[in-house]
């Protein structure tokens, strides 16, 4: 079937790959199946207690109560299209960020690499696989150069499996490869592929709950509990005080519903829905709303340096030699600048090799179209192509004979390339790996002599100078008519400059400040290490910066001083997992970058762990929590803030909605067991429920935070959500709006006034005591301009649930319904004086509750 596709070197062409997309569609699994909108309406009526009010609802039509069967079975519904509004909202928020990043893959169309979306690849495509890579379909090996894969997405074995083009040949989707490079050709896409049918077996997967909506679920069945027994005592009385039983079944019911605030885990959810896209909107993709929480008790950021502190434009400023020092002008990927020693341009048949070991041992790529500069690959790679362009006397490459791909614990790579009728293994990597492998050194004509312990402390000097100087060395060597790296010729140093991206610096000063410490992690010399974080502004002090050797070699004693350590260098991906590790033992809640596929299980061991968008493999995206897509420190600094954000808005609404409740309950507890008659009716109590209490909390969920937030200490990462004095705040205010909502009633009736405007002015008390309270509850200042202005959307919703109040009692048909009278000013002055006393007791025991 490939062979009829004509699917050769040169790979599918446009119009082929076309016409396959067409015949065998896009390749995508679609495991989880999406909740249809009638599906997420229906789910609003499944809560218990909505099934007891629609009960209530059947019996009032039973007993003839048409009218209030009427209202309440409205409310339902009213009830449950908001609930459908907020889900929605929610389930599409977080389904609109499957689009913020999309997997890649190389393919081979008309000759040229092309970086694709994985989704259009398809059959017969060639795909260039290497280390990092997810693989993105099924297909057949057709080359490669020591290619592992880990398949235990597919086997559960953690091995990796080698593959060669012989008997371990085939390649399956969603597979990773963690070591050397390939070419696949594609057999099968999407559900036809292995994953695809795993897939199918699966069917649908579920969103698994936050540890905040659990406790959260678990709080709302403990006051269900208390106010069932609450409501059963009411019930209790009224059937003793031989009171109407139907009202007393009526109010019991309406009661258990409004006391507890059932809509509390949907407003969380919508919470972090939003705020997981607000992130998103600024670069942070969270993949899993878990985090979120998390986020705001992070105390250590561990960054990699390159591309996430720095640019990651790598520019070549010098090049040492054992007889020269020449300087390189220019900066970033800009072709122009010259090759200067002493000032003046120099070219020799020794610099010719360094250029030759700069195009040939790298797979990036770089091609001026016009004006325009097209790059793809590894910045250092990148870099050393434009040098070897400023050079312009060896920019050609040289047809590849083999090639040892970059090894991660070796650091170094090497390729064998045909020249001439021999060959040349030319090798680059890091000074303290390849020095020891080279026995000779060239000279400025090309000579080749034995390279003495002299010698070596000359190379050794420049190394420190260059490193001290914030430069990334690495170390080029060549070997003729051989692949074995050892007794190789040393060429020369090259060292290139990564400055610091914009912002970063402020942004660290910022993390510092909320109590959140940075360690910079780096395979940089020890020395260029804390050049760059002196410069960033993470330490100050040599001593804070350890190596990843020292780190093997006392292990213990790092353990100890983990505190008191700010840069990691030279550090290699298994000592990234050890220094995750360490931090979290000594009880620190740790977030850490990575790009490389050997960083996943570092990323993967942290509490917080961050996959760079741009330049992360795969393999490490699926590890991670959460995505940079902007591969920037800065970001991951807001994300913390907005995190802090998130879970002060759900303690605000929760304070807000439980406080509301337990007013409501008091005032009905209280007036049973004076022997008044009943406060509020069924239908009062469900418009303060879901108008007076819905509207604020929803707003409470969007505010901003408070101007000190990125000055407190991170959270402890285990702490309730009604840490400090929140419980005792709840409690105490509904206390109050019980006990001075009840006096509203009890004044009016005392002074022979008809019982529905004894209602009424409960009704507007407890109305205007909790939109009050929701100002409060915005914010910790007590300046009344930030409790108005503070939340914009707040104002609004106040606004608009005591118009829709003033509605209620205004308009005749409206007071029918919900029998309520209009109210006259000294009705309202009692209205007024009890709303306000609730926040006049606050203030004046606050600081003793």
């Amino acid at each position: 079937m490939v062979n009829n596709l004509k699917s050769f070197e040169k790979g599918l062409s446009f119009k082929e790959a076309k016409e396959n997309l067409e015949k065998f569609g896009i390749n995508e699994i679609e495991i989880e199946k999406r909740k249809k909108p009638l599906s997420i309406f229906l789910d609003q009526f499944k809560d218990i207690l909505v099934l007891i009010l629609a009960v209530s609802t059947a019996l009032s039509f039973l007993l003839g109560e048409f009218l209030d069967a009427i209202v309440i079975f409205f409310l339902i519904i009213l009830n449950g299209t908001l609930g459908f509004i907020q889900e929605y909202k929610a389930e599409k928020a977080l389904e609109s960020l499957k689009n913020y990043i999309s997997y890649k893959a190389k393919v081979i169309r008309d000759g040229k690499l092309e970086v694709i979306e994985a989704k259009y690849v398809t059959v017969g495509d060639i795909v260039v696989v290497e280390e990092g890579d997810r693989i993105p379909a099924d297909g057949i090996l057709v080359e490669g150069y020591s290619l592992k894969v880990d398949e235990s997405i597919l086997t559960g074995e953690s091995i990796a499996v080698d593959k060669d083009i012989h008997t371990e040949n085939k390649l399956y989707m969603g597979t990773y490869v963690v070591k050397g490079k390939g070419l696949m050709r594609v057999t099968s896409i999407g559900l036809n592929t292995k994953m695809g049918q795993i897939a199918k077996v699966l069917g649908e997967t579920h969103e698994t709950k936050t540890p905040l909506q659990v406790r959260l679920n678990q709080l709302g069945k403990i006051l269900a509990v208390i106010c069932i027994a609450i409501c059963s005592v009411i019930v209790i009385l009224g059937i003793i005080r031989k009171q109407n039983i139907y009202d007393m079944f009526m109010i019991g019911i309406s009661l258990a519903v409004a006391a507890i605030p059932e809509g509390l885990p949907a407003v969380v959810t919508i919470t972090l829905a939003i705020g997981v896209q607000r992130m998103a909107k600024k670069n942070a993709l969270v993949r899993k709303l878990s985090s979120v929480e998390t986020l705001g008790c992070v105390n250590v950021i561990c960054s990699d340096k390159t591309g996430t502190l720095t640019e990651n434009k790598m520019t070549v400023k010098r090049i040492e030699t054992v007889d020269m020092s020449i300087e390189v002008e220019g900066t970033g990927y800009d072709l122009k600048g010259r090759i200067l020693l002493n000032g003046r341009i120099i070219k020799n048949q020794l610099l010719d090799y360094i250029m030759m070991c700069a195009v040939n041992c790298n797979n990036a790529e770089l091609e001026k179209i016009r004006n325009d500069l097209k790059t793809s690959g590894d910045p250092t790679e990148i870099a050393l192509l434009v040098l070897a362009k400023k050079y312009k006397e060896y920019t050609k490459r040289e047809e590849k004979v083999a090639e040892i791909p970059f090894d991660s614990n070796k650091r170094y790579m090497g390729v064998t390339v045909r020249y001439g009728d021999s060959s040349i293994l030319f090798v680059k990597g890091a000074y303290e790996s390849l020095i020891g492998r080279c026995k000779f050194y060239m000279c400025q004509d090309g000579t080749i002599k034995e390279l003495t312990s002299y010698e070596k402390r000359i190379i050794a000097k420049k190394n420190e100078l260059m490193c001290s100087a914030a430069l990334r060395v690495l170390l080029m060597c060549m070997k003729l008519n051989s692949q074995d790296v050892d007794n190789m010729i040393f060429l020369g140093l090259v060292g290139m400059i990564d400055p610091p991206k914009r912002g970063v610096k402020l942004a660290i000063s910022k993390a510092r400040k909320a109590g959140v410490k940075t360690v910079m992690i780096t395979g940089d010399h020890k020395l260029t290490a804390f050049t760059i974080a002196r410069e960033l502004g993470i330490t100050e002090s040599f001593e804070e910066v350890v190596t990843g050797e020292e780190l093997e070699k006392d292990e213990k004693f790092i353990e100890k001083n983990i505190d008191n350590i700010s840069v990691f260098a030279r550090v290699d991906p298994l000592c990234k997992l050890k220094i995750v590790r360490l931090l979290k033992r000594k009880g620190n809640i740790v977030a850490m970058t990575g790009d490389g596929v050997n960083d996943a299980p570092a990323v993967k061991e942290a509490d917080i762990g961050i996959a760079m968008g741009i330049s992360g493999s795969d393999v490490t995206k699926e590890a991670a929590s959460m995505i940079l897509l902007d591969d920037n420190y800065a970001t991951i600094v807001h994300a913390i803030e907005e995190g802090r954000v998130i879970y002060d808005n759900i303690k605000k609404f929760v304070k807000y909605l439980l406080a509301c409740n337990i007013g409501e309950v008091l005032i009905m507890l209280f007036t049973s067991i004076l022997n008044l008659p009943i406060a509020l009716l069924p239908m009062q109590i469900l418009w303060v429920n879901l108008v007076t209490d819905g509207l604020p909390a929803a707003a409470l969920s969007l505010s901003r935070g408070d101007e000190n937030l990125m000055k407190r200490k991170p959270r402890p990462k285990k702490e309730s959500l009604f840490a400090g004095r929140l419980m005792q705040e709840i409690i105490f205010r509904g206390i109050s709006i019980g006990i001075f909502a009840t006096l509203s009633f009890y004044l009016p009736f005392l002074k022979g006034y008809n019982l529905e405007t004894a209602r009424t002015v409960a009704f507007a008390t407890l109305v205007i005591s909790q939109l009050i309270f929701a100002f409060e509850c915005s914010t910790n200042k007590r300046n009344i301009l930030s409790m108005l202005f503070g939340n914009i959307y707040l104002l609004i919703a106040v606004i608009s649930s005591f118009v829709l109040f003033l509605l209620v009692i205004y308009i005749p048909q409206l007071g029918i319904v919900f029998e309520v009278s209009s109210l006259k000013s000294l009705e309202w002055v009692i209205i007024i004086i009890c709303s306000l006393f609730p926040s006049l007791l606050h203030n004046i025991f606050a600081k003793n509750i």
